[in-house]
C-alpha cells in the first residue's frame, strides 16, 4: 500500500467514525459510503472482502439467529402475559420493580441480542412504570444498561465477547469458567447504586388493583414450540461443541433460526416474510461494513506499528497491557460501536504478543489455539472494556439507542445528559469491578 493509499484509508475511516459520532449521516449509509470509496479506489479488493466476511460470519450468524428466535416469540402473547405477572410481583414497590427488572433482563440477554430484547420487553417495563406512576425513562435506561452488561454472562451474549473468545478458540464452557463470574459481578454491582441513580423510582409505593390477573396465552401451543426451540438453542450453546459432530455457536444460531421459522410457517399465524421483515438487517449490514473498514486499516500497517509501540512501552508485562486495553477499549466503546473497536484490538494484541515472543507468529492466524495462561487476562480485559464501555453514553451501544427511540415514541425524549447521569456512575463502578476481576485472573494465572 502506497503512502497516499494509507492516508486515504485512515482519512475515510476517521470520516466515517466522525460522521456516526456527530450523527451527521445515518450510520449504515456512512459505513457503506466509506467502504464504497475504498473499493472504488482499489484499496479494498475482492480478496479483502472475502477474508473480512470470513472473519465476521460467525458473529453475524449469531446475531441473525438470535434475532429470529426472539422475533418468533412475539405472536405467542407471552410478553403480555409476563407483563401482568411482573406487575403483580412488584407488589407496588419501586424497589422490587427495579430488582425484578434486572432479574428479568439479565438471563434473556445472556443468549439473545441486546437491542432485540429491549424491543421485546419494553412494553412490559413501560406498562409497569405507568402502573406505579413513575417516569419510565429511568427504567428503560436501566434496561439498556443491564442488557449490555448481561452480554458478559456467556460467550454468545455480546458480539464483542464472541469475537474475542472465538479468536483464541475459547469454548462456551471455558468462557463460563473463566469470565462469567466477572459478568455476574458487573451486574450485581449495579444494585447498590440504584437508590442513588434512580431514587425517584426506588422509594415508590403504590396500591395495585386487587383484580389484576394475567390474560391467558394467545397461542399456548405456539408458545411451547417456540420456547422449546429457545431451550434447545441454549442447550446446544452449552454442549454443542462437546458432541461427536461439533456444533459451534454460529451453527447453533442458524439451526435454531431455521426451526423457529419452521414453527411459524407450520402455525400459519403470520407469513415468514413478516418475521424476516422485522429482523434488524440494518445493524447486520453496518457491522459487515465496519469489518471491511477495519480490514482496510489493517492493510495500512498502523495496527502493526501500534503493536510494536505497546511492546516498547510494557515489554512482556501483560498486566499493564490488560489494564490499558480494558480502559482504552471502554473509552472508545463509549462513543463508537464496540464491534469494530474489538476487531481492530484483537489484531493489535495478537501482533503485540508475537512481537513480545509470548506466542509464535502462527498466532496471527485464526487456527492458533495454544495461548499461554498468562496471555488470557488481556483478552478477558478486552471483553469487559468493550461490553461495559457502551453503558456510559446514549450512543455507546445499539440497545441504548433503541431504548431512547422507544421512549421518544412514547413522548419522552432521552437526552445525552439524561443517559449519562445514570450510565456514567454505573459504568465507572462496573469497570472498577472489572479491574479487580482481571487482577484476580492474573494472580491465578501466575
Amino acid at each position: 500500500m502506497t503512502d497516499l493509499q494509507v492516508y486515504i484509508t485512515l482519512g475515510v475511516f476517521a470520516a466515517v467514525i466522525l460522521a456516526i459520532a456527530v450523527n451527521a449521516v445515518d450510520m449504515v449509509l456512512a459505513a457503506l459510503l466509506g467502504s464504497s470509496v475504498l473499493m472504488g479506489l482499489g484499496i479494498l479488493t475482492e480478496r479483502d472482502l472475502v477474508h473480512s466476511l470470513g472473519a465476521s460470519s460467525g458473529m453475524l450468524a449469531l446475531l441473525f439467529g438470535g434475532m429470529v428466535v426472539a422475533r418468533t416469540l412475539r405472536p405467542t402473547g407471552i410478553f403480555e402475559h409476563v407483563g401482568v405477572r411482573f406487575l403483580r410481583a412488584t407488589r407496588g414497590s419501586g424497589k422490587r420493580f427495579l430488582l425484578l427488572l434486572i432479574a428479568l433482563i439479565a438471563p434473556i440477554c445472556a443468549f439473545l441480542p441486546n437491542a432485540t430484547t429491549v424491543i421485546l420487553v419494553a412494553p412490559i417495563i413501560i406498562r409497569v412504570a405507568v402502573a406505579l406512576e413513575v417516569d419510565f425513562v429511568g427504567p428503560m435506561v436501566l434496561t439498556a444498561i443491564i442488557s449490555n452488561s448481561a452480554g458478559l454472562l456467556t460467550l454468545v451474549g455480546d458480539p464483542a465477547t464472541y469475537l474475542v473468545g472465538s479468536s483464541i478458540g475459547m469454548t462456551f464452557g471455558e468462557y463460563l469458567h473463566r469470565v462469567s463470574l466477572g459478568g455476574l459481578l458487573s451486574i450485581l454491582v449495579v444494585i447498590p447504586l440504584l437508590p442513588k441513580v434512580m431514587s425517584d423510582v426506588w422509594g415508590v409505593r403504590r396500591e395495585l388493583p386487587s383484580d389484576l390477573r394475567p390474560e391467558p396465552l394467545k397461542r399456548p401451543w405456539l408458545c411451547a414450540a417456540s420456547l422449546t426451540v429457545l431451550v434447545m438453542m441454549v442447550a446446544l450453546f452449552m454442549f454443542g461443541e462437546d458432541l461427536p459432530a461439533r456444533v459451534a455457536p454460529p451453527a447453533v444460531a442458524i439451526i435454531a433460526a431455521s426451526l423457529a421459522l419452521l414453527v411459524i410457517y407450520s402455525a400459519k399465524v403470520e407469513p415468514v416474510d413478516d418475521v424476516l421483515h422485522d429482523i434488524d438487517f440494518k445493524t447486520l449490514i453496518f457491522l459487515m461494513c465496519m469489518f471491511w473498514l477495519v480490514e482496510a486499516v489493517t492493510k495500512t500497517g498502523l495496527i502493526q506499528n501500534l503493536s510494536q509501540q505497546l511492546f516498547a512501552a510494557f515489554g512482556t508485562r501483560t498486566l499493564p497491557v490488560a489494564m490499558t486495553m480494558l480502559l482504552g477499549i471502554a473509552l472508545a466503546s463509549s462513543v463508537l460501536a464496540n464491534t469494530p473497536v474489538v476487531a481492530a484490538s484483537i489484531l493489535l494484541i495478537k501482533g503485540y504478543m508475537v512481537v513480545a515472543e509470548l506466542v509464535p507468529e502462527l498466532a496471527l492466524g485464526p487456527a492458533f489455539r495454544d495461548w499461554p495462561d498468562a496471555t488470557l487476562p488481556v483478552f478477558i480485559a478486552m471483553m469487559f472494556g468493550a461490553t461495559l464501555g457502551g453503558n456510559s453514553t446514549l450512543i455507546g451501544a445499539a440497545a441504548n439507542v433503541v431504548s431512547a427511540g422507544i421512549c421518544a415514541a412514547r413522548g419522552k425524549r432521552v437526552t445525552f445528559m439524561m443517559f449519562l447521569r445514570i450510565g456514567l456512575p454505573v459504568t465507572l463502578c462496573q469497570l472498577a469491578v472489572s479491574v479487580a476481576y482481571v487482577l484476580a485472573t492474573v494472580w491465578l494465572a501466575s
